[in-house]
C-alpha cells in the first residue's frame, strides 16, 4: 500500500498525539531516537496503546469479541485495507515499508487474548512465553525499524522485553490481584505457601510474597545485563534511547528491593529528578560502548526464538 508522504505525516501525528496522552513515558523517550525512527515507532507504541485500550475498556463478556476485532484489523493492514483510521493507516505503511512479518504483531494479539482468557503460568518458563508476546515483540519491531534484523541483536532486544515485563508484572502484583489476575508463577507461589484463590480474595505483603518477587527481581536482573550486550549492536543515534528505557524500568526493581519488595500496597514510580539523571547516565553509557564479537553471546530465551525465526533474513 502507498500513501503520500503528506497523508502519511498526518496519520503519525495523531499517533503521536493518541501516545501524548495515553503513553506519556514513551511519548518523553521518543525525542531520543532519531527521526527516521520515531515516526514509525510512534505507530507501533500506538498500535499497542489502541489495541490494549480496545481490551480493557470493554467489559469481560465483550473482552474476547474486542480480540477477534483486533486481529480483524491487522488482517486488513497486512492485505493493504486498512480500516479509516489514522493508526490502521500509519500501520499499513510502517509494515510494508519495512517489511514486518505479520507473526510478531500477530503474537503481541495473542497475548492480549491470554489475558482475556485469565491464563495463568505454572512455570517461570511459562510465564517467559507471555512475556515474549506481549513485551519481547515490541522489542522485535523496534529492532526491525532501526535496520537490524540480525539474530543475535533480536535476541537480546527480546531480553530487554522480558526482562522489562517481569519488571511490570514485580510492581503490579497489588493492583493486578485486586483486578482478579495473577501473574507470579504458580509453582513459585506454591513453594512458599501462597494459595492464589486466598491471596486473589485478600492481597497483602509478606515474606513470602517478598521471595516470590525478588526470585522475579533477579531473573530480570539477569536478562537486562544480557540486553546491555544488544546496545552497541545498535545504530549508534538509536542507543541513548533504548539504554534510557532499560534504565528507568531497572531503577522500578531497585526501588521495590528498597521498599521491601511491598507492590501490594504502594506503587513504585520513578521521579522525574531520578528520570532525569538516569537519562544522562544512559547517554554516557550507550555512547562509549563498542561492537563486540557475538560468538560468545547468549542463547535466545526458548520462548522467543519463533520471533527471532520470524524476522530472520532469508
Amino acid at each position: 500500500m502507498r500513501r503520500d508522504a503528506d497523508s502519511y505525516a498526518v496519520d503519525v501525528a495523531a499517533c503521536r498525539e493518541i501516545l501524548r496522552e495515553g503513553s506519556k513515558s514513551f511519548h518523553a523517550a521518543s525525542r531520543f531516537l532519531p527521526t527516521r525512527v520515531r515516526g514509525p515507532a510512534s505507530v507501533i507504541y500506538a498500535f499497542c496503546r489502541v489495541a490494549d485500550d480496545a481490551v480493557d475498556l470493554v467489559s469481560p463478556r465483550e473482552s474476547p469479541e474486542a480480540v477477534a476485532r483486533l486481529r480483524r484489523r491487522l488482517s486488513q493492514v497486512y492485505a493493504g485495507r486498512p480500516n479509516n483510521h489514522p493508526v490502521d493507516r500509519a500501520l499499513a505503511v510502517v509494515v510494508e515499508r519495512f517489511e514486518l512479518p505479520r507473526a510478531v504483531p500477530e503474537a503481541l494479539l495473542d497475548g492480549f487474548a491470554w489475558d482475556v482468557e485469565g491464563r495463568r503460568y505454572e512455570t517461570r518458563e511459562a510465564l517467559y512465553g507471555y512475556c515474549a508476546r506481549v513485551a519481547a515483540t515490541v522489542g522485535v519491531m523496534m529492532t526491525v525499524l532501526m535496520g537490524v534484523r540480525d539474530p543475535q541483536t533480536l535476541a537480546r532486544a527480546c531480553d530487554l522485553g522480558v526482562a522489562m515485563q517481569l519488571t511490570n508484572i514485580c510492581r503490579d502484583v497489588g493492583e493486578d490481584a485486586r483486578n482478579g489476575r495473577i501473574y507470579l508463577p504458580l509453582d513459585m507461589l506454591d513453594a512458599v505457601g501462597i494459595e492464589p484463590r486466598h491471596f486473589l480474595r485478600a492481597p497483602a505483603a509478606s515474606p513470602a510474597l517478598s521471595a516470590v518477587i525478588e526470585h522475579l527481581l533477579r531473573d530480570s536482573d539477569r536478562l537486562y545485563a544480557r540486553a546491555d550486550l544488544g546496545v552497541a549492536m545498535l545504530p549508534r543515534d538509536c542507543r541513548v534511547a533504548i539504554a534510557a528505557a532499560r534504565g528507568l524500568y531497572s531503577f522500578i526493581g531497585a526501588e521495590l528491593r528498597r521498599g521491601d519488595h511491598d507492590a501490594v500496597t504502594r506503587r513504585t514510580v520513578v521521579p522525574t529528578w531520578r528520570k532525569v539523571l538516569l537519562l544522562l547516565r544512559a547517554s554516557t553509557a550507550a555512547l562509549s560502548v563498542s561492537r563486540r564479537p557475538h560468538d560468545d553471546d547468549p542463547a535466545p530465551l526458548d520462548a522467543v526464538r519463533f520471533l527471532i525465526d520470524a524476522v530472520r533474513p532469508g
